[in-house]
């Protein structure tokens, strides 16, 4: 995907850009789904066809899947390229050091889609939430959009270290940082590509706290982050470091403790991507954003 090459237009900039836009149909519409890998040629080809089934069998608009190899020192990135070849839609990079953060934002800076998001490898998150992640995103009602485990609706399946080491991180940063996101870590995300454009210079962190700390600035600027439930269960192979990740998550709330505030930036109201009521003529029949999103793309 090309774009912005690197990724450092001012925020302000990118935040007051396309006023008066006229929001084009979900068909124009461009979905650019990450997923981070380091050494997962077991399920790598497994979990990108499942993916890539269940995209083209649930939207009616154009998406990439883009595998972006953290380094691996097994054969995960010569199967992504495989994977490329043999999928449409699929894409490969490769990058020489590790970290989710990095990843995320080496592809995201240079994303020319509408809509960016994320998910782990594992796909420990069920993919039929998917749809309702992005919704608020092409309807205009929100900037940024989570999978959240920790509200009453989500289903988990994980065990209890891993339980209370997730709630007692989300309590810190409600306790630290005034966070109004439920669950910064599950790996689900998405966002609109141009705000997203616009925060990735002031987010510092390339490895696990990315994801925290892109959450914060958010908020911090105004933005509008939408909470989603999900069906999560717990890869017992995961490759999560935790004792390791914790400090590092700790170092990581220090310092967005102690930074000084963003300027809180004006964002104005954004046309939706998708219209939910679109205009019709007389005696024509109207569709609404939702069955834009989930009618079967129609031949050329």
């Amino acid at each position: 995907m090309t774009g912005d090459p690197a990724g450092e237009a001012p925020a302000s900039s990118l935040l007051l850009a396309g006023d008066g836009q006229q929001a084009p149909a979900a068909r124009d519409c461009l979905v650019e789904v990450t997923v981070p890998v380091y050494n997962e040629e077991k399920i790598l080809a497994r979990n990108i066809r499942r993916l890539h089934s269940c995209l083209t069998g649930n939207l009616s608009f154009h998406f990439v899947i883009t595998i972006a190899d953290n380094a691996s020192t097994d054969g995960t990135f010569p199967l992504a390229r495989q994977l490329s070849a043999e999928l449409p839609g699929v894409s490969a990079v490769h990058l020489d050091r590790k970290g989710r953060g990095l990843a995320l934002r080496h592809v995201w800076s240079r994303s020319d889609a509408d809509i960016v998001a994320y998910m782990d490898a594992d796909l420990s998150t069920g993919l039929d939430a998917f749809l309702p992640l992005i919704a608020p995103l092409l309807s205009g009602h929100s900037d940024l959009a989570i999978g959240t485990r920790l509200v009453h609706d989500a289903q988990v399946v994980r065990g209890l270290r891993r339980e209370v080491i997730s709630r007692a991180y989300n309590l810190l940063l409600r306790a630290t940082l005034s966070a109004r996101f439920s669950d910064a870590q599950c790996g689900f995300k998405a966002g609109r590509a141009e705000v997203i454009r616009a925060l990735l210079p002031d987010v510092q962190d390339d490895a696990w706290f990315f994801d925290t700390e892109l959450l914060m600035l958010a908020q911090r600027t105004g933005l509008r982050i939408s909470e989603v439930p999900v069906a999560w269960a717990e890869d017992p192979d995961s490759k999560v470091e935790i004792v390791r990740t914790v400090l590092e998550d700790l170092r990581g709330v220090a310092r967005l403790r102690f930074r000084r505030p963003d300027e809180r930036l004006r964002v104005p109201s954004r046309p939706p991507l998708v219209q939910d009521e679109p205009d019709c003529e007389p005696g024509t029949k109207c569709r609404s954003a939702h069955s834009e999103l989930t009618a079967p793309e129609q031949p050329r």
